[in-house]
């Protein structure tokens, strides 16, 4: 899975070096935010509010900071939280917005505010989820892993917003790891992955071994993808196969190198999941993850040139390229939360069992005509999950980083290609 990416000029200073850090990593990663405590429940909800609990699984080492629950630390103890958000009602927020409060403890009418966020032991989760499967139509559960710069309450909203935008009838299990929630933790986020590991590969074992779950959908953005390749990789190798349960994963800009990604499918042996990859030539923050680990990423391939388009198509991985859609994101990394139309449309077809490519439907072509040139997958989409990507990035709770581009284009004298 070769791809081309953009290239750059070697940046000349140190101080280059750093911006061209600066900029990636505040690219690559989700909101971090300067106020704390944003998980702090509120006494009551309010009418026309929505409600998404989920259970959280975490390698994050607990915090007595109010309403941030857990830390960017690393615990050698896996914990577990039960967390119910509150979210706006549709008509006071637009498809892939996370309205974060302004003050504390929120306002449940306009923003994003916890319900409930009790840590609690491991049996009690497990009570907490099978009552949550039970309530769904056809058993599912949606794994979703984060990607770079995330604090807890980050996770936890964005997932929020996931779930209920995409409409999928699904039990939500949030998979979080020691990120610092820092632009400049970089490296302390990639070694917080392998550390989670283990950690995330029991966690998929114990779900595929629940007799009260059928299916069971993966979704992991950025950096999680890494984590999650090494999981499934770790899994098959231990157990000789990816657990049959494990149907759907879906992989979102992921920065991986490609070489690593095609071993690690490659190890899961030929009974492992169905992948759908979105991808985006134009994504300037894997280009500029590409400068830093000196090779190309995943998520930034071109499914339409050779070896890539042979090697998708004899793994059977779908891809769905977004390079075409257009974006008010600087860096093209998160192209999709610009366009609810799609989110909407995906969602609707897909949770009725059908995928993008079916030709009963037309639903590529109208993807097509509602974002202006998205590329049509190949095969059959990543069912429940693959409306997700349209909100995964949240542009309203990411920092602003337009000026830092524009800082980074003249560190680097003007050297970074859009």
């Amino acid at each position: 899975m070769h791809g081309d990416a953009a290239q750059f000029k070697r940046p000349r200073t140190a101080l280059s070096r750093l911006a061209l850090v600066v900029a990636l990593t505040s690219s690559l990663g989700g909101c971090a935010r300067d106020m704390q405590g944003f998980l702090m429940p509120v006494a009551e909800s309010a009418p026309g509010t929505n409600r998404v609990e989920m259970v959280v699984v975490t390698t994050r080492l607990p915090t007595n900071t109010p309403g941030l629950i857990f830390s960017g630390n690393r615990s050698q103890k896996t914990s577990f939280a039960d967390i119910v958000v509150s979210i706006p009602p549709d008509n006071a927020r637009q498809i892939g917005d996370v309205q974060w409060p302004r003050t504390q403890p929120g306002n449940p009418l306009t923003d994003f505010v916890s319900l409930r966020t009790d840590i609690v032991d491991r049996d009690t989760a497990v009570r907490t989820f099978h009552k949550l499967v039970l309530h769904t139509r056809k058993r599912q559960a949606l794994v979703f892993v984060h990607g770079f710069n995330n604090r807890f309450d980050d996770a936890v909203f964005r997932f929020a917003q996931i779930v209920h935008d995409s409409g999928a009838d699904v039990a939500p299990v949030l998979f979080t790891w020691p990120s610092r929630g820092s632009i400049l933790a970089y490296g302390y986020d990639r070694e917080s992955t392998n550390f989670s590991r283990n950690a995330l590969e029991d966690t998929l074992r114990f779900l595929a071994n629940d007799r009260d779950i059928d299916e069971i959908d993966i979704l992991a953005h950025s950096m999680g993808n890494w984590l999650l390749l090494e999981s499934l990789r770790q899994m098959a190798i231990r157990d000789g196969h990816v657990a049959p349960k494990i149907r759907n994963v879906l992989l979102a800009a992921p920065d991986v190198d490609i070489d690593n990604a095609r071993e690690q499918i490659a190890d899961m042996g030929p009974k492992r999941p169905h992948f759908t990859l979105f991808v985006s030539q134009n994504d300037r923050a894997l280009a500029l993850s590409q400068r830093i680990w000196g090779s190309p990423r995943l998520g930034a391939i071109n499914p339409d040139v050779e070896p890539a388009r042979s090697e998708l198509s004899r793994d059977n991985i779908d891809v769905v390229n977004m390079t075409n859609i257009q974006s008010s994101d600087p860096l093209n990394h998160g192209k999709f939360a610009q366009n609810p139309e799609v989110v909407t449309l995906i969602g609707t077809r897909l949770l009725q069992g059908q995928s993008i490519s079916d030709s009963h439907t037309g639903l590529g072509d109208l993807i097509i005509e509602k974002a202006a040139g998205v590329a049509t997958s190949v095969g059959t989409a990543a069912g429940l999950a693959v409306s997700a990507p349209v909100a995964v990035v949240d542009s309203n709770s990411r920092e602003n980083y337009g000026d830092q581009v524009d800082a980074l284009s003249q560190n680097l004298g003007n050297s970074v290609s859009p």
